[in-house]
Formats: C-alpha cells, sequence, structure tokens
C-alpha cells in the first residue's frame, strides 16, 4: 500500500508541475509517463484518467493553500494582524520564482466551461477561502461583509500578479486590505 500511495504522490507531484508550467491541455498522459518513470498501465491503474489526476492535483494544492495561510495567521497575534497576513503569505507565493498564478483560475480557465468537476473543484476552494476569511473576520468582531470585500482583494491579486509578473499587487491588496480593515474594526 506505501508504494502504491508513493505512486501516486510522485504522480500527483508531477502532474502538478507539468500542469502549471504549460497548462493542462497541453500535457499528454506519456508526458507525465516520462517525467514520472510510471508506466502508462500502472499511471491508469492509479489514476483512471487524466480529469482524475487534475482533481488530484487541486485537491492537493487546496491542501497547500490552507495549510499556507493558516500558518501565516498562526505566525501573528492580533486579529488584524492574521488577516494582513492573507496578503503577506500571498507576496511570499508571489516572489518564490515559480508563480504563475492559482492553480484553481488556472484550470477554471482553461476547463471549467467542459469539465464540471473541475469547475466545481474550483468554486469549492473559492468558498472556502471565503469561509477561512469569514471565521477570521467573525473572530476580529468586524461586519461579515468585510469577508468576500478582503477575499476578492487576494484573488484579484492573484490574477493581477500572474498576468504582470510582479508581486507588488500583493501590496497593493495588502494596502487596500488595511483601509477596509481599520474602517470595519470597532474602535
Amino acid at each position: 500500500m506505501d508504494e502504491q500511495r508513493d505512486a501516486q504522490g510522485a504522480a500527483i507531484d508531477a502532474a502538478d508541475r507539468l500542469f502549471y508550467a504549460r497548462g493542462i491541455q497541453a500535457v499528454t498522459m506519456d508526458q507525465l509517463r516520462s517525467e514520472t518513470g510510471i508506466s502508462l498501465k500502472k499511471l491508469y491503474s492509479l489514476f483512471d484518467s487524466k480529469e482524475a489526476i487534475l482533481l488530484a492535483v487541486l485537491d492537493r494544492r487546496h491542501e497547500l493553500w490552507t495549510s499556507g495561510i493558516a500558518r501565516a495567521a498562526d505566525a501573528v497575534s492580533t486579529p488584524r494582524d492574521k488577516l494582513l497576513s492573507i496578503y503577506d503569505f500571498l507576496h511570499d507565493w508571489f516572489t518564490d520564482g515559480n508563480y504563475r498564478g492559482c492553480g484553481f483560475i488556472n484550470a477554471f480557465g482553461e476547463l471549467g466551461a467542459t469539465v464540471p468537476a473541475v469547475a466545481l473543484a474550483a468554486r469549492e476552494q473559492k468558498r472556502s477561502f471565503q469561509r477561512y476569511v469569514g471565521g477570521l473576520v467573525e473572530r476580529a468582531g468586524a461586519p461579515a461583509s468585510l469577508a468576500p470585500q478582503l477575499a476578492i482583494l487576494a484573488e484579484g491579486a492573484q490574477t493581477t500578479a500572474a498576468i504582470s509578473g510582479s508581486a507588488d499587487a500583493a501590496r497593493s491588496a495588502r494596502d487596500a486590505a488595511e483601509i477596509l480593515i481599520d474602517v470595519a474594526l470597532p474602535h
């Protein structure tokens, strides 16, 4: 069972790298086989389709995103700083040298209209993030209406950074978030 789990992990890692760098439709199963060294027969025994591999990649990306923003929030103490930590996390991500946009936005843009499971996964990731921000907003004592505003700033920063190739979007979004938070927090 560990061997199968290792092979699945290797396939997910390779698929994530290839999909993120080249686009999902541009990557063939044969390229994935070459990248992993796992035979096509074995790949198809681990995942019954390329869509199944993509959904596993998106699930892994969701876990990484969720744990990353939680770590950023855990590193600071005040409710205000926890909200702002989202944008600090984004800045770090945008400057890691490998940033090519949000994997969910990319997958939705490429396949959302034709692959309902991809659209569903992207929507659920975005809803999950909004719930997370909503929890931070609630703990800060701010109105619930602040959560979607902050989430939209983060989503916009991701898209802007991907297109512009600059991490400046994270700082701009953080500056705007500070204004919104300061107006919304009880004094």
